[in-house]
């Protein structure tokens, strides 16, 4: 069963996950708005 709060974890997850990687390189190297509808379940 997947509930709202594993979704919600999974969703900070990523976002830290992001934010960490985007720290090692400038921000303008490649936009991020393509990776948004990578995934969908």
């Amino acid at each position: 069963m997947y509930t709202i709060e594993m979704a919600y974890a999974r969703m900070r997850e990523l976002q830290d996950l992001a934010n960490r990687s985007r720290a090692h390189q400038p921000s303008a190297t490649k936009p991020r708005a393509p990776k948004r509808a990578a995934k969908k379940r």
